[in-house]
Order: structure tokens, then sequence, then C-alpha cells
């Protein structure tokens, strides 16, 4: 029985080996209607993050139970239209969103582009990334982006090398954004928030000496689309880097240290996600991470499928650049993403 072979924000496998087939056109289509709905669904989330103040629709209240059962998803629609429309009326936010989306997608784009010619020089079939479009007003506008590999990985190396050319890659382009992000940065104006209204990000080791270096006091400043764009790459990328499963950190360490250590690794990677999600909760006001808990947890039951080789040795470049991984991962990696007061 074919076994499926995905991780988060990565690839995925299925089935025997076989040749590359050729692209076509009713696949391609899709993969660009994805592209540019995910485009254009960032974009609006990027004009959002600029809004200061959401306009609301102005509904009357309800006056059945069915009007109260609906309340919701009505008032989510009208929103999203008069969003919509609102951005739409004003060219400067739309601008906004160009920039957050043009920033974040090359990102994504990176990521993928880094699996899928990893896949391409091991002869390992894969699909174009399929990217995913978010509802409004829903996260940053996109659920991220995957390949799918429709071929098994030959050997550990080729693993390896698959695996983490997708996070280096979009680590390399998230260098720049994340400089010119903290660049441009603004001084915050001072305003009074209401106790549970205030969001804050905080900012990962690398953001931050960025900031330091550029004489940037990231804790006053208004964030911008560059800078929004950065920071959720660089979450993005530190997340998908975490020992679990087939997510990239998961398959680079099966690659490192086989199957015994990959489900030890795991194990541990869970669990400290899961106490760091409880401690958010408790000190930071967000249990937005018993969210991600929950999926490693999903992402912890799905078996790695073994590569076709696994005696070879992958050498000292490679495991020099496994350090190198690591690296990045400690200065992407932010405990606790959000506080909430």
């Amino acid at each position: 029985m074919d076994k499926p072979f995905h991780n988060a924000n990565g690839f995925g496998s299925h089935g025997p080996r076989i040749e590359d087939a050729p692209l076509h056109a009713g696949s391609f289509w899709l993969h660009a209607l994805l592209f540019i709905t995910t485009a254009a669904s960032m974009t609006l989330a990027g004009a959002t993050l600029a809004i200061e103040e959401l306009p609301e629709p102005a509904l009357p209240e309800p006056s059945s139970l069915l009007e109260t059962i609906l309340k919701f998803p009505i008032y989510y629609l009208a929103s999203s239209w008069l969003l919509i429309n609102y951005v739409i009326a004003h060219p400067v936010l739309l601008g906004q969103g160009a920039m957050f989306a043009g920033s974040l997608l090359a990102i994504l784009t990176a990521h993928e582009a880094g699996h899928y010619f990893a896949c391409r020089l091991y002869r390992v079939q894969a699909s174009l990334p399929y990217f995913i479009p978010a509802p409004p007003l829903f996260l940053a506008g996109t659920f991220g982006a995957f390949i799918r590999i429709r071929s098994s990985i030959p050997s550990r190396r080729a693993l390896f090398d698959i695996a983490v050319a997708g996070p280096l890659a979009g680590f390399a382009v998230a260098l720049p954004i994340a400089v010119a992000g903290v660049a441009v940065a603004q001084p915050a104006p001072l305003r009074d928030f209401e106790p549970g209204t205030m969001i804050t990000l905080n900012d990962p080791l690398l953001m931050r000496a960025f900031g330091h270096w550029l004489g940037v006091d990231l804790a006053h400043t208004q964030a911008n689309p560059l800078y929004f764009a950065a920071w959720i790459g660089l979450l993005v990328t530190s997340l998908n880097l975490l020992p679990v499963g087939q997510l990239d950190g998961g398959h680079i360490v099966y690659a490192l240290f086989g199957r015994r250590t990959h489900a030890l690794f795991g194990k541990m990677a869970f669990f400290a996600v899961l106490l760091l999600a409880l401690l958010g909760w408790a000190w930071h006001g967000t249990p937005s991470g018993l969210v991600y808990a929950l999926l490693l947890l999903i992402i912890l039951r799905l078996p790695h499928p073994p590569v076709t080789y696994e005696d070879d040795s992958l050498g000292s470049t490679r495991t020099l650049l496994a350090w190198v991984t690591l690296i990045v991962f400690i200065l992407c990696f932010l405990p606790f993403p959000i506080t909430i007061r």
C-alpha cells in the first residue's frame, strides 16, 4: 500500500519512484489560480494590518432564534465586504497590502522552490507549489504553501538536502526584507487601549539584532508591511524546523540520526511546545500556542516513511549545514510570539 509523505509547509510523497512527468495544462492553471488567489487574500490581509480601526457593519439586533444563529456568519460576511470596499477605496492601503503580499510571497515561494529544485536534483518527482489562500480577516491571508512528492526519497542524503533547502532558501530571502522592515520602522504613536485589546508582536533574536545594529528600538516602533512579512516568514521558518514528524526539522533529524532518534526528538519537541503554549496563555494572555501544539500532536502520529537506502553517511559538509540550520532556527524561533494586554 502506498504511504503518504508530506509536511506542513514543505513536501509530500505518494507511491513508488517514477520519472518526472510533464506538467499538464490543467494542473498548471490550478497552481496559477491558487497563487493569484493567495496573492489577493494576502494583499487584503496586509491592508487590514495597516488599518488603525477596522470598519464595522451596522446590523440590527437579532429578533429570532434563526437570526441569532446566523448572526456571526452574517456579521462576518458583511464585515468582509465592507473591508474589501474600504481597501479598494483607499489606494494607499492597497499599496501597503501589496507590499506585504509581495514580501511574504517571496519568502514562501523561495521556501517551496528550495524543496522543488532539490527534488529535481535527485530526480524525485514533485509538483509545483500549492499556495493556500485564507479568507478575509483571517491570519496573514494564507495557510502557507506546499509541494507534493509522488516518488520515494532515494537516500538519507537526498532527504536531508530536500528538507534543508526549503527553510534555508526562505531564510535567505527573509533576511533583506527583515533589514528593510526594521530600517524603515517609525515611532509608534501613544494611544490608550482597553485591557485585553493591545496585541504586541514579540521580536525574534534576528530582528532584535538588526534593531540593535541599526539603532532602532523595536519595542516603541510601529510595524510596517515589510516588518510584518519578515516576522511571519521567520516564525513560519522556525516552526517548520521543529524536529517533529514530517516537518522539515523532522526530516533533517531523521536524515541525521535515523528513525529512533527522530521519534524521540519529536516527542520531546511536542511536550516543549505544549509547555510553552500553557506558559504563553498564563503569562502573555494568548492561547494560540495550544492550536499549534494540537497540530504537532496530529503530525506526530503520522509515521515517517523510510528512505530507499538508509545506510549512506551524510558527511562533514552536511553535518556543518545542519549546525547552520540550527542557528537559523535559534535566530527565528519565538517561544512567545504574541502578547495580549
